[in-house]
């Protein structure tokens, strides 16, 4: 699950639609441009609707997007306020084409994570329809290292879905708990690092999320671990446990 590279490699399993990821990602992001650490992130698919056999529901979606941004404003996001018949029903494109930038053809491992980052601030932030090609390649152009040409030739020939599909089957197993699942050298895993939670019931019950806590020190932390036999480089840089069929946990 680790990438080996000339910089520390973090692999994280998630779905884009999920909050909790989004939130430990930009954890992570804003951790590393704050130490000016260069790190890589290998982003792998937890594709909650494959595990759920449906669209992650904006009932669990929006209240999870509130309980995050009230506790962390700096994150910037907002409920969706696009036209109702434009909210993404699907974030497998979106995966894929994270998956596909990974060519070095069309962006590599830091291609691949600007990508992911543009398509999250699109959901959370710009309350963009993520699940059309047309907005994926918008957002690819404005990504420094993704070459959006590349990006849609590739997408056209459907690179991206298998990788989806072999992941989700790995996700299956017993060693991948949930979105977001974070690993890293010396057997470092952690499965939505930082946050103390719970749902007061069952959302499908008319549960609320609670978010009684959440500590930036676990990326710190992580960094810590990555660099302690792994001097930083020259040059920086630029660098959810919930029940089944809810929003982070696998399973039925």
């Amino acid at each position: 699950m680790l990438t080996h590279s000339g910089s520390p490699t973090v692999t994280v399993w998630s779905d884009i639609g999920c909050p909790w990821a989004s939130l430990a990602l930009h954890t992570l992001h804003a951790a590393t441009e704050r130490r000016e650490l260069p790190l890589q992130i290998d982003h792998r698919a937890f594709p909650l609707e494959l595990f759920n056999s449906e669209p992650t529901p904006k009932f669990i979606v929006d209240p999870e997007i509130m309980a995050i941004g009230s506790h962390r404003p700096e994150l910037g996001w907002r409920l969706w306020n696009g036209r109702p018949e434009t909210y993404p029903v699907t974030t497998l494109p979106a995966m894929e084409a994270v998956q596909a930038a990974k060519d070095p053809a069309v962006g590599g491992l830091r291609g691949s994570d600007e990508l992911d980052r543009a398509l999250r601030k699109a959901f959370y932030v710009d309350s963009k329809c993520i699940s059309i090609h047309s907005v994926i390649l918008d957002l690819a152009e404005e990504c420094e290292h993704v070459d959006a040409d590349a990006l849609a030739a590739a997408l056209a020939r459907g690179s991206g879905r298998a990788e989806v599909y072999e992941q989700w089957r790995t996700a299956q197993g017993p060693g991948i708990q949930g979105s977001p699942h974070l690993f890293a050298a010396d057997g470092y895993a952690s499965h939505n690092p930082g946050a103390t939670f719970t749902w007061t019931r069952s959302p499908y019950e008319g549960g609320f999320p609670r978010l009684d806590a959440y500590s930036t020190d676990w990326a710190d932390e992580l960094l810590d671990a990555l660099y302690a036999d792994h001097p930083a480089a020259d040059t920086p840089a630029v660098v959810d446990a919930l029940p089944a069929r809810e929003v982070a946990v696998k399973g039925a």
